[in-house]
């Protein structure tokens, strides 16, 4: 591996494009010495805010394209039209031939995956990938997966994204043995449909290296951090998602009123304004920002569109993070182990019959 973490950067992506990009890529600079990046998008553009950033212009290559995915287009609509000549696509297809270890983008997440998949293929033995989300609890950090990839998993896939997600936390958590759950409708075994009990019952017996199931767990163990890993379908997971994101803005929203409502109120805040600003800072998109694909050949990096420069460089952080501590070789000697032992717990069930 490069000394260097080359990271390229779908520069035209998201709401807000180079605006947030450039300044977010001078901030993981700053953090991150040993990076050097990839900028695809429209120099003219680049060009003049790269030159705001000294340290950054000297470690950046610009790649022009004035060919940008939108952030309405359809993922269809983005592969006929601007396939092989957008910022997105370009920016992908680097990693593929290996001129850069990791792509970061803002941009159009449906296009973003069905680029990156096509591009990059997933993994052997990985039939579809997944988005893994940073989910922020009572006990300081989850994983979530899948957010939105893919609708609907078998009993094998949800086995997947359980070894995926734990190789992740690994890295980003500092775990050596991460705890796993499968999201369900309650914590007894005989509920649920039967592929999140199948899953269930491999996860148990399996006895699969580098992770700790401790069994299903229902939605509001999320929040409450009761397991490292949660694993569920695109679904569930994006509704999840969603729904957390809501709520929380919707808590926001309330307390700036009710703060805002009184003198007596004012006052309180002052006396309180500590505790609140913690509890921005916990639940602050920007500081977990950056979504992973996971179970593709190539390590993809999905940052909020309409994030800011702080965000974005949060969510190159994690790309940096991932490459650094070698994602994808903890994925595929995970996923190989799995096998192995599925052979032979096959095995030995056979034997027994």
């Amino acid at each position: 591996m490069s000394s260097k973490v080359r990271i390229a950067l779908d520069a035209m992506g998201g709401d807000h494009g180079p605006s947030v990009v450039i300044p977010g890529a001078a901030e993981a600079l700053a953090r991150h010495a040993d990076i050097e990046f990839l900028l695809f998008g429209d120099q003219s553009v680049i060009a003049p805010l790269l030159d705001a950033h000294p340290a950054l212009k000297a470690c950046a290559r610009i790649v022009h394209t004035d060919v940008a995915v939108t952030m309405d287009d359809k993922p269809s609509q983005a592969l006929r039209r601007t396939r092989r000549a957008s910022s997105m696509w370009m920016a992908i297809e680097s990693v593929k031939n290996g001129e850069a270890d990791v792509v970061v983008s803002a941009g159009n997440t449906g296009a973003l995956m069905a680029m990156s998949t096509i591009c990059l293929r997933t993994m052997a033995g990985v039939d579809r990938p997944a988005i893994a989300a940073m989910w922020p609890t009572l006990r300081g950090r989850s994983i979530v997966l899948d957010v939105g990839a893919t609708i609907g998993a078998d009993a094998q896939h949800l086995v997947d994204l359980a070894i995926m997600g734990s190789a992740m936390a690994r890295i980003v958590l500092a775990i050596s043995c991460p705890t796993v759950g499968l999201l369900n409708v309650g914590v007894e075994e005989i509920k649920g449909i039967e592929e999140v009990k199948a899953a269930g019952r491999t996860l148990r017996e399996g006895q699969i290296g580098g992770l700790d199931y401790k069994g299903f767990v229902e939605g509001d163990d999320i929040g409450k951090g009761t397991v490292d890993v949660v694993v569920t379908e695109g679904f569930t997971g994006n509704i999840a998602l969603k729904t957390a994101e809501g709520t929380a803005k919707q808590l926001a929203e309330v307390l700036r009123e009710g703060m805002s409502s009184s003198l007596l109120t004012k006052i309180g805040y002052l006396f309180a304004r500590s505790a609140f600003r913690s509890l921005k800072e916990k639940m602050d998109p920007r500081n977990v920002n950056g979504g992973v694909f996971l179970g593709l050949d190539g390590i993809v990096i999905k940052s909020h569109g309409g994030t800011d420069a702080t965000g974005f460089g949060n969510a190159i952080g994690i790309g940096f993070d991932m490459v650094r501590h070698e994602l994808l070789g903890k994925i595929r000697t995970s996923l190989a182990e799995s096998d192995d032992r599925r052979i032979a717990l096959t095995a030995e069930m056979d034997a027994r019959a």
